[in-house]
Parts: C-alpha cells; sequence; structure tokens
C-alpha cells in the first residue's frame, strides 16, 4: 500500500476512542447522597441516613440548609424523591432546581412554596435562560405532598425542558431558539436543594410569616436517580443525539399523546398562576415564547 503512515492510523483510532468515551458521558448515579453530593451550606442541618440512601435538610431560626451535586451536567433527566416540610410550614421554601451558577445563569427550578396547615401546596416553577427569568407558572399540587415521598423530575434536552411530578407533565418550555427565544442549551448545570426561609414573599405575598414554634421544619429525599452528560469541556458531545444521550433523540423530543392530555388537566385544573397570561405585569408586552407552541 503507497503512503501507508501507521501513526496517521494510530491517531485516527485514539481520536475515535476519544469521542466514543466523551460521547458516552452519561451517568446513572450511585444513589448514595454521600457520595454524588456534597454539603453547601450549614452541614449540621443536614442529615444523612448511615447507607447514604436517604437525607434530611432541616431549617430553624439559627439556619436552613443545602447541598449540590458533585458533577455538572449538559443535558438529560433527573429523578428526586422528596417529602415537604409538613404541617404549618408557611414562609418556609424548599427548592430543588439545576443551575449553572453563571453571571447570565440558566437554572430550572422547583420551589415548593409552604402553606399554613390545611391549604393545599404550591409548586412554583421558574426558567432562567441566559440570566433572564421572569418566567414563574404556579400550580397547586393534587395531593398532599408531606404524607408520602413524590418523585419530581427534570427532563432536559436540545429539544425541551419537562418538568414533571409523579411523570406527569406540570411545565414545558420548548427550544425556541431559532425564534430569537432564549434557552439553556450551552451551560453546564449542576443539581442543588435547599430549604431556607422565604417568609417576605413565599406565603400570600409574605402575608404569613414563619411561626418558629412550629420548627424545626424537615423536608426529605431519597431514591434519586441522575442520568445525564457529564461535563468534560465540549457541548458538542453532550449535543449528539447517540445511545448514551437517549434523552437527545426523537422519541423525546416532545410530549406524547398521553403526557399532553396530562399537561392539559394539570393546566385546566391546578394551574393558578402562568406568566404567559399576565398582560398587566408585562404592559400587555407578552415575553415571544407565550404565543409559540409548547410542543
Amino acid at each position: 500500500m503507497k503512503n501507508f503512515h501507521p501513526e496517521l492510523i494510530f491517531f485516527i483510532g485514539f481520536v475515535s476512542f476519544s469521542l466514543f468515551q466523551d460521547s458516552a458521558a452519561s451517568v446513572v448515579s450511585t444513589g448514595d447522597f454521600n457520595k454524588d453530593f456534597f454539603v453547601i451550606w450549614s452541614p449540621t442541618h443536614v442529615n444523612t441516613s448511615a447507607d447514604g440512601q436517604t437525607r434530611s435538610l432541616k431549617l430553624d431560626q439559627e439556619s436552613g440548609a443545602g447541598f449540590a451535586s458533585n458533577q455538572m451536567f449538559l443535558f438529560g433527566q433527573i429523578d428526586m424523591q422528596i417529602k415537604l416540610v409538613p404541617g404549618d410550614s408557611a414562609g418556609t421554601v424548599l427548592a430543588y432546581y439545576l443551575t449553572s451558577d453563571q453571571p447570565n445563569r440558566d437554572e430550572v427550578d422547583f420551589e415548593f412554596l409552604g402553606n399554613v396547615s390545611g391549604q393545599p401546596y404550591i409548586l412554583q416553577t421558574n426558567i432562567f435562560a441566559d440570566g433572564t427569568d421572569n418566567r414563574e407558572e404556579r400550580i397547586y399540587l393534587w395531593f398532599d405532598p408531606t404524607k408520602d415521598f413524590h418523585t419530581y423530575s427534570v427532563l432536559w434536552n436540545i429539544h425541551q425542558i419537562v418538568l414533571m411530578v409523579d411523570m406527569i407533565p406540570v411545565r414545558v418550555y420548548r427550544n425556541h431558539g431559532e425564534k430569537g427565544v432564549a434557552f439553556p442549551r450551552w451551560q453546564p448545570m449542576s443539581l442543588k436543594a435547599s430549604l431556607w426561609n422565604g417568609d417576605s414573599w413565599a406565603t400570600r405575598g409574605g402575608q404569613d410569616k414563619i411561626d418558629w414554634t412550629k420548627g424545626p421544619f424537615i423536608a426529605s429525599f431519597r431514591n434519586y436517580k441522575i442520568d445525564g452528560c457529564v461535563w468534560k469541556g465540549n457541548p458538542r458531545f453532550c449535543r449528539a443525539a447517540s445511545h448514551a444521550n437517549w434523552w437527545n433523540q426523537y422519541s423525546s423530543s416532545t410530549l406524547t399523546s398521553a403526557q399532553r392530555r396530562w399537561f392539559k388537566w394539570v393546566r385546566k385544573y391546578h394551574m393558578i398562576y402562568d406568566y404567559c397570561q399576565d398582560t398587566q405585569r408585562f404592559h400587555n408586552n407578552l415575553p415571544r415564547e407565550c404565543s409559540l407552541p409548547k410542543y
């Protein structure tokens, strides 16, 4: 064979192997909070079981608490079972979210707003894209989230972000980047959870304050699963629709017909605030995505 260069063949093989390694950077979490997360705030208010399978956060007059994933991800699906603060939890906020922690940050939020005993829990969701938020939606949960654990999930891919409660879609934010709508697609994000004092705004606009005599306030976590593209410095590998990056494949590009029915049910019977309907707030100039399809 003319012009045979073994070093070239070796180089091509090495590059191919490297590309495969990076593109297959999907991780299924260990299920051990001590291995996959670190405490970012008030370790004395974080309690983890001996086997690492469950973790709780405590809020009292001294402090709240929080933890974050060791890895950062660009796309994937994250599931976490959470049991919310029981009883009179007015003024408390449990946040469970993805964030890039950059000045122009991307962020996907679940915020559980505490309530007066007997009132339904409010779930507020929000999306930050390229540093801009103001995309709040609120729903009443259709069950008591303090009695048992329920699963709260984020599916994040190049097509859409879907927030789910027990696998029922409650929020969809579609990638309309080609139409000038910002979408989180370049910045890797870590998973965080925190429990804190939000009584300046969380319950009835701040009218109901935390009753510290009802504390300490405790929220619990277990059975999490992180299946995402671990950030290794190059977004190209995470944006590919490969076997490892299953979330980017066509089957995950939009809601299924069954998911659409559930999504419509949530919005019809449980939604209490949608920024896309708040013309007064936006002075009759709603954000561009409000006029575009969600699926």
